[in-house]
């Protein structure tokens, strides 16, 4: 076998599993950072009455352009919301994360 095809073949096999822990690292992020305010599951309501589940999000706006605020620090939406800051990595898991959930 080539190895070029020999590697194509490796990287994909390595990609998937590599995806999937990007969105578990983005719900271990929401579920520490948000959660006291957002419903950051697949079903579960927000604690806060005026802040939107994040399986709805993509109902208002591209989830995936949440990346450029998380990038600048997300200031407050809701009363009581703190400033959120986080590394290019996390931002990308958080919006594989988010953008998992999306109904």
């Amino acid at each position: 076998m080539n190895k070029f095809v020999l590697a194509g073949l490796l990287a994909a096999c390595l990609a998937a599993p590599a995806a999937a822990q990007d969105i578990s690292h983005g719900k271990a992020l929401v579920e520490k950072n948000c959660a006291r305010c957002h419903g950051v599951g697949a079903s579960d309501k927000s604690p806060l009455e005026n802040a939107p589940e994040f399986r709805t999000l993509g109902q208002r706006y591209p989830v995936d352009a949440l990346e450029e605020a998380f990038a600048e620090g997300i200031v407050t939406g809701h009363p009581g919301m703190p400033e959120f800051t986080a590394t290019p990595e996390q931002i990308a898991d958080i919006v594989a994360y988010l953008s998992s959930l999306q109904l």
